[in-house]
């Protein structure tokens, strides 16, 4: 998402450099894309008239600063109505004063309303708050057993009575159950319609009227665009929500719903959805969202993102064999698997300012079957060969076998071996003097400990040596060259280490 957003707000910026100052008419020009831009992302048309139209008021009555040209100007006061656009801050859930909290979840059938309220029993848990779901969407088949399995998966109970039941009955039952449990948090899975009708919105109030929720969030399908917006309003006027989840927005969705719907409805996004997978929820930030908009990154929820994948005593001793050059393959492995507990690697690519763009999807599939590529060759090694790569250095006849066990040649297990060994020659060098966080140094895990990016590099995504044939912009991993390149005249290509 974001991406053809993202283009064309470079292409204004483009307007503005070389020039000495903002000026009405340079001014206008970039507007005329900045327009254009989302209008094309599908934000609501009085939206855009009215960011639009605030965005020149501030551009034009802007001091000028001393040392910032006016690009970087324009693009600061892009941001900051961006980030006023979507609600300044983020808008925490409530929390009742006397447990249990109660969540109301309602949305329309297909907006992945029940997958969202395990997300969200799933986030309050690592918040280490006692969560219960209630299943109450008798109407759609195979709902109540859905909840049940995601349930089973994270590990929270799941109420529910079966189908036969009368939902608003099941709702108020489930709240008594919360409180005999001493539950903290009950969320409450309604049944959502393929559209807003008379008797979806009778049997919501009916349920609100009984359970009296502290939060009322409406799950909305980010690919609708400007129509999310929209029906976040019309859920409000009918049933009265307190905010929005946005699911989807890891999509071909051009990003208008989220622009869009706390302008319109007056409620805010409380939290998006960013994968299939359970873990994939994050709360929102409308300025984090504005930064990734405009190709700044998003380092803060990169370093959260990072935080819950690493292990502190882990990192501890990761530090200490970088340090003394003891890094082995499990090592190796262990950090390429910490990255895709982090996400795809155009979604971390996306976090990290100056990224965004840099690859083309193309790149980046080609990097993560590579990656699989090597953790094949690992595999195929003994327990002894990986805890000591220098077995593998004099022994032709072990990376003959490893090569015949993955389904490569030789030649390729022997480059992937000797780009480890100068790998771990160089993490020694630059980790003693570059360490930061623990274990992986430069801040947060891999961003710092692995050479490339700048000194550092996530676990595999550049800067380890040997992946520098394979693509541009993907140098560094052990063995994933495509063996010796031509040399280019010209303006050399940046790889990850050299951004």
């Amino acid at each position: 998402m974001f991406e053809a957003l993202s283009e064309r707000f470079e292409s204004a910026w483009k307007k503005l450099r070389g020039q000495d100052k903002i000026s009405e008419a340079n001014v206008q020009e970039a507007l005329r894309d900045v327009r254009r831009a989302l209008l094309e992302a599908d934000v609501n048309l009085q939206v855009v008239k009215t960011f639009v139209a605030d965005v020149q008021e501030k551009a034009l009555g802007a001091d000028v600063i001393s040392g910032v040209n006016p690009g970087q100007q324009f693009i600061k006061i892009v941001n900051d109505e961006l980030t006023k656009l979507m609600g300044e801050t983020n808008s925490p859930l409530s929390k009742a004063e006397t447990a249990p909290t109660v969540i109301l979840m309602a949305g329309l059938q297909g907006t992945g309303k029940t997958t969202a309220t395990a997300k969200l029993a799933l986030h309050l848990r690592k918040e280490s708050r006692s969560t219960m779901m209630v299943a109450t969407d008798v109407y759609r088949p195979a709902a109540v057993d859905q909840l049940i399995t995601l349930g089973n998966q994270i590990d929270v109970p799941v109420f529910d009575m079966g189908t036969d039941a009368n939902p608003v009955e099941i709702a108020r039952q489930g709240i008594e159950k919360a409180k005999e449990a001493e539950v903290d948090t009950v969320i409450v899975d309604t049944a959502g319609r393929l559209q807003i009708d008379p008797t979806m919105m009778a049997e919501l109030a009916q349920i609100k009227e009984v359970i009296d929720p502290d939060e009322v969030l409406l799950v909305v399908d980010a690919m609708t665009g400007q129509e999310a917006a929209n029906l976040t309003r019309t859920f409000h006027e009918q049933i009265g929500i307190t905010g929005a989840i946005l699911t989807k927005m890891d999509g071909d969705a051009r990003g208008g719903a989220a622009l869009s719907v706390r302008q319109i409805s007056g409620k805010p996004i409380k939290f998006i959805g960013v994968g299939e997978k359970v873990e994939a929820l994050q709360p929102f930030y409308p300025d984090r969202m504005a930064s990734r908009i405009l190709g700044m990154g998003d380092v803060l929820t990169l370093v959260e993102k990072a935080q819950e994948s690493v292990d502190i005593a882990d990192a501890e001793k990761l530090q200490a064999k970088i340090l003394e050059a003891k890094f082995d393959f499990d090592d190796f492995l262990k950090q390429t698997r910490l990255m895709k507990n982090m996400g795809s690697l155009g979604g971390i690519m996306k976090m990290i300012p100056g990224m965004a763009g840099k690859l083309s999807d193309d790149q980046l599939q080609q990097g993560e079957t590579q990656l699989r590529r090597v953790e094949a060759m690992i595999n195929s090694m003994t327990k002894e060969e990986r805890k000591n790569p220098e077995l593998l250095s004099g022994s032709p006849s072990r990376r003959r076998r490893i090569a015949r066990g993955a389904g490569y040649q030789d030649k390729d297990v022997s480059k992937l071996v000797s780009d480890f060994q100068k790998m771990r020659s160089m993490m020694q060098q630059m980790g003693s003097g570059q360490m930061g966080f623990p274990g992986m140094g430069g801040g947060f895990p891999g961003m710092g400990g692995m050479p490339g990016m700048g000194g550092g590099g996530f676990p595999g995504m550049g800067g380890m040596p040997g992946m520098g044939g394979a693509q541009p912009g993907f140098r560094g991993y052990p063995g994933m060259g495509s063996g010796k390149k031509k040399k280019k005249k010209g303006k050399k290509k940046k790889g990850f280490g050299e951004l």
